[in-house]
């Protein structure tokens, strides 16, 4: 399993500092980092991470009014923990 855990938040997110999601490596991921806006994403990163990848941070963002344009609740910027449990 990998482990993925929300560290930083700038500005808005979703889901608070310490939010975390564990991914099988099937690619079964339970919890949530983003609320859906980059899980995808952080699926890959513990993927990698699973296959021999160091563990490592990764940050995802996106400005608020491009977020409100394509119909998210939020934009901002987060930094997301991945490592393997």
């Amino acid at each position: 399993m990998a482990l993925a855990t929300l560290v930083k938040i700038y500005g808005s997110a979703p889901q608070p500092v310490g939010a975390r999601m564990a991914v099988s490596s099937a690619g079964e991921m339970a919890g949530s980092v983003s609320g859906g806006c980059v899980e995808g994403a952080v699926v890959q990163e513990a993927l990698a991470v699973l296959a021999g990848a160091p563990p490592h941070l990764v940050t995802y963002g996106i400005a608020d009014e491009l977020a409100q344009s394509v119909g998210l609740a939020c934009g901002g910027v987060i930094d997301v923990f991945v490592e393997a449990i």
